[in-house]
This record gives structure tokens, sequence and C-alpha cells, in this order.
């Protein structure tokens, strides 16, 4: 099934929405740098082993990792299923190659291609649990011998789980009178449609053995998310052939246990291997 033919779910439709609206594009067309202290870590872990060689950068956004990627391999390839953001990412950066792809079908690509595939920023949350088996399924299609996944994903047992409109609503904290105006204004802004959006997509919240679909605070409370633990996506992994090496947590970036207390890490970032 290619990209045109793609049955998209209600989560799909809901966070395609959100990516598409102007305060998105503009926000992914100017993020840089790491997301946090742990996606820094991950990459650090993997990137002697897949120096100059293929990389995969998946959900790509406006190009925040393309400059990230790049210094570890020229040979870079980014998909992203918005086509909005991969004009973005094509502006910002026009010598790298990029496509419009979705990353539960990357059929495009021969199998045995990359040396890393790397899904950041959360974005296989974004699928429906069916749809994240069949991302990890290419994953381990598309990765050579021994390569390397890295995706990030949110936390259950993390701070973000189960946060409240009353929570996510509060002003931001301030240096000076001058910010602090400024962050009152833009939640008085964002209120109405966030607290829309939180009483129209809360009904759609699931709890199931290991894992969560629940609405997120991020664009004014406009998508809906897939919170995991630990174990339940190392078994996702093997699942589909790949065997999880090491875990770091977003907020401290150190690499995580099984077994650790997990419950100050937003989200974790997975280094699992082709087996």
């Amino acid at each position: 099934m290619g990209f045109s033919q793609q049955r998209f779910t209600v989560q799909d439709r809901v966070n395609r929405s959100a990516w598409r609206t102007r305060s998105a594009l503009r926000w992914y067309d100017k993020l840089s740098d790491w997301t946090d202290p742990g996606e820094a870590a991950a990459i650090a872990y993997v990137r002697a082993e897949v120096r100059d060689q293929p990389l995969l950068d998946v959900g790509v956004g406006g190009g925040r990792t393309v400059p990230l990627l790049s210094r570890v391999s020229p040979d870079y390839t980014g998909v992203d299923y918005t086509p909005e953001l991969v004009a973005i990412c094509q502006r910002n950066y026009p010598s790298v190659q990029v496509r419009v792809m979705d990353a539960r079908n990357l059929a495009e690509f021969e199998d045995n291609s990359f040396a890393l595939v790397m899904f950041s920023f959360n974005g296989i949350d974004s699928i429906d649990s069916e749809g994240r088996r069949k991302v990890l399924s290419e994953f381990a299609r598309v990765l050579k011998p021994g390569g390397l996944a890295l995706f990030s994903t949110h936390n259950l047992a993390g701070p973000g789980y189960r946060e409240t409109f009353a929570q996510a609503s509060h002003v931001s904290q301030a240096e000076n009178v001058v910010e602090f105006g400024i962050n009152c204004a833009r939640a008085l802004y964002n209120l109405p449609m966030a607290a829309f959006n939180y009483l129209r997509y809360s009904p759609l919240n699931r709890e199931y053995d290991g894992y969560a679909l629940r609405v997120c605070a991020a664009h004014r409370f406009g998508i809906l998310i897939l919170y995991t633990d630990i174990q339940t996506q190392r078994q996702q992994c093997a699942e589909a052939g790949l065997l999880t090496e090491a875990v770091f947590g977003s907020n401290s970036g150190a690499q995580v246990s099984e077994l650790a207390d997990v419950s100050g890490e937003n989200w974790l970032h997975f280094v699992a291997r082709k087996v």
C-alpha cells in the first residue's frame, strides 16, 4: 500500500490536522538542536558505529535533525508524512534528499539499505499500536544486518502522563515583568482552543496492558499519542527483530535499565539492533 493509499485512523486524522496548522508549521520551521539530553546521549551512543554510512531520518519535520545527523554522515535521507513539513525542510536544506513517506510503509527503500534509522521527537507515538508494529517491522527490513534503530517514546510512568488541562494551562515562569506579560497573553490566546480540544479528544483516551492512548497537552491538546513502558517497548522491538541495546532518559540523559525508576523522565530514547 503506497502513501496515497494509506488508510488513516482517527488518531492519524487528529494528529495530521495538528501538524498542518500555521502555528505548528511555524514552530517546526524554527526548531533546532537536540530535544533533550537523552536524545544527545543516544546519538553519541551510535555515532561512531554509523559514521559515514547511510542514514534514514523518519519524521524529519521542518529539518531540526538534518544538521545533527548530517554531521554524522553525509549519506542522509529524510522522510515525513506531512507534505507541508517536507516542503519546509526542503526549503531550509535544499541540498539534502527529503521525501513524503509514511513510516508504516517504506517500500521505496530496499531491504538492508541503512546503518541507522532514526524516528525522533516521539513521532512513533502519533501512530496507533498496530501501526507502531508496522513501523518497527519496516525499520528492521530496511536496516542492514546489525544496523541500529533509534527512536523516542512517551513514558507511561513519566510526569507527562495523565497531564490535566489545569496543569498544562498554567502560565510559564518568567525572568521579568515583560516576559511574564507575554506568557500570560500567550496562555490566554491558546486557552479557548486548548479547552475545546481537551473536551473533544479526552473521550478517546484508552488504557491497555503496558501502554495507553491519551490526548497530549502539546499543540493545545491537539494530538493523540501513545505512552508506553520499557518492558512493553522492548517486547515490541523483539517481535520485529530488533534487540533493545540501550535506553536513555530524556530529562537525565542517563542510560536506564528495565527496572530503573524512570518516573522523572518525560520520554525514553531506545536504541535497538537488527538481529
